[in-house]
């Protein structure tokens, strides 16, 4: 085995596995989530469902989805506490929007990221235009796409359609 390929040449002194910086965004954003589950679970899990289990009377569908609505709250509350406050108020509008097209998607049926990325696929460069306007051209379309009515969605338009969605939950404002 080649020393380039071994993972754990860095516990012998060797130089440890260099990750490009896509790789290490994706190990740390989402590659570390089992572990801060697990975390998160010593830090309030045992005393969620121990609060949880103690109504007797509580149906046990309701216990679940109880603790489900807790651990979900639990979790954004973290997220939000972590971040600068000029910045949460944007992640939290970036969480209600992917949520709003996660119902969309659900009540549909569809994918709408998917539908984007075929439509954007059809856009083709022009033989004498240049990669500056050939992105300039997709970007434009993309921020279109998505107050264009879609067959997919009983043609609604995406936006409306995760407006919609957002309005029954209290994710948008009227």
């Amino acid at each position: 085995m080649s020393n380039e390929d071994d993972p754990n040449k860095g516990l012998f002194g060797g130089d440890e596995l260099e990750l490009d910086p896509e790789e290490a965004h994706e190990r740390m954003v989402f590659g570390k989530n089992p572990d801060r589950v697990s975390a998160m679970e010593s830090l309030f899990g045992k005393e969620l469902l121990d609060s949880v289990n103690e109504n007797q009377e509580m149906p046990e569908e309701a216990k679940r989805q109880l603790v489900f609505k807790l651990t979900a709250n639990s979790v954004l509350d973290m997220v939000m506490d972590s971040l600068a406050p000029e910045t949460a108020e944007e992640v939290a509008e970036c969480i209600n929007g992917y949520v709003g097209v996660g119902l969309v998607n659900k009540r549909f049926g569809v994918d709408l990221y998917k539908e984007l990325y075929d439509a954007l696929g059809n856009i083709e460069k022009g033989q004498d235009e240049s990669d500056e306007d050939y992105e300039r051209k997709v970007d434009e379309f993309s921020d279109r796409w998505w107050y264009i009515p879609q067959p997919l969605l009983s043609n609604r338009n995406p936006s409306d359609a995760i407006r919609e969605e957002m309005l029954k939950y209290g994710l948008e404002d009227r």
